[in-house]
């Protein structure tokens, strides 16, 4: 499936190089002697783009893939071969430095929950009012979640990505960086995600080279790596074709169920406010499971951190979150299995707590 989008940007950057030339052989000498001596050198100062048709590891993966999804071998071998080693994502993929970067929830949620995004949230939440309710009864999830995610991704389709998903899948599939403490790991991640999206390519007829996305290869409204688009992606407009870039509503739906299949509990929230008691508290005891649910409210309480509201009740595992704030007191809250289902999106706390806030920010400012 292509998107309409790639497809109408070739069109219009043909019919603008068609215009450029004509003009150019309309008008011989209207580019200075000078200016093409410098545009000349300019061209020669730029490296030749690395292709992976001369790497024996790619060509071998080449050969497994085409051989175990019964592609044609000769089509793999030049999709991965002319992909290209994109330099600078390797580098995006390392952490900071130990030390450098203190986290800090307040700085974090001040770049997602911020006015450029509430508006653009409620805009979008106007547009598509009635999908994303059809959404929340048919998979559970509430419309401001799916808000959230979409928002705190792409700005609601506003930054998708531009490198070429075929380059940066590559790219990570060889070339991850050895320097990144689960080097191995994530790079057989990222060899699964080559093959899976050459598979997606395969079966619906596009060039692998046409789909744009971010430098770790994920696409669309709600950025889906080629593995989730394959699992969970959907044709919630019912058009017949899944097109998670220009179809606000397969988006929508592709997300939503996206959670369902991940666990998310209707009607659950998704964080609780807590209250300490600091002759009882076991801070090491509370945070020693990270973000996964494992005690009772009960539990909780007699560790000294005790749900508010209807946390106290609560039936169903709990987490203590610890959110910190550079040098100031952390933040702390209790998750709860919803919680633990936003993480399955990206595996991060901050991340979880922004996706929640951004939907909460943009629901009150569409009751208001």
């Amino acid at each position: 499936m292509i998107a309409d989008f790639a497809r109408n940007a070739t069109l219009f950057i043909a019919a603008c190089a068609i215009s450029i030339s004509a003009a150019a052989q309309n008008h011989p000498q209207s580019t200075p002697k000078k200016k093409k001596r410098a545009d000349a050198t300019a061209a020669k100062a730029q490296p030749a783009p690395v292709l992976y048709a001369d790497r024996s590891d790619a060509m071998a993966l080449a050969d497994d893939i085409a051989a175990r999804r019964h592609l044609d071998r000769d089509w793999v071998r030049q999709a991965i071969g002319n992909a290209r080693l994109l330099p600078q994502v390797p580098r995006l993929m390392l952490p900071p430095a130990a030390g450098k970067t203190a986290k800090n929830w307040r700085a974090y949620r001040s770049r997602f929950v911020e006015p450029v995004r509430i508006r653009a949230g409620l805009r979008f939440w106007q547009d598509n009012a009635e999908t994303l309710a059809r959404a929340e009864r048919d998979y559970g999830v509430p419309a401001e979640v799916i808000v959230g995610i979409i928002g705190v991704e792409t700005i609601y389709g506003q930054q998708m990505g531009s490198f070429r998903v075929m380059d940066a899948l590559a790219t990570l599939s060889f070339d991850f960086p050895d320097a990144h403490p689960r080097a191995a790991e994530r790079r057989a991640f990222f060899q699964g995600e080559l093959e899976q999206f050459l598979s997606l390519m395969d079966r619906s007829g596009t060039d692998p080279f046409s789909p744009r996305g971010s430098y770790a290869g994920a696409m669309g409204l709600g950025q889906f790596m080629p593995s989730s688009w394959v699992r969970w992606a959907v044709d919630y407009d019912g058009d017949g074709r899944i097109d998670l870039w220009n179809s606000p509503a397969d988006a929508i739906g592709s997300v939503a169920n996206y959670f369902k299949a991940h666990g998310w509990k209707t009607g659950m929230p998704v964080w609780f406010d807590v209250q300490f008691d600091a002759e009882r508290l076991q801070l090491p005891v509370l945070l020693a499971p990270d973000i996964l649910p494992t005690f009772t409210a009960a539990r909780m309480a007699e560790l000294g951190a005790q749900p508010l509201g209807s946390g106290a009740t609560h039936t169903g595992p709990l987490a203590l979150v610890e959110l910190q704030n550079g040098g100031d007191v952390p933040t702390y809250v209790i998750g709860t299995e919803n919680f633990y289902a936003i993480t399955r999106y990206n595996w991060s706390s901050y991340y979880a707590m922004a996706v929640d806030a951004l939907g909460r920010e943009v629901a009150a400012a569409r009751g208001r």
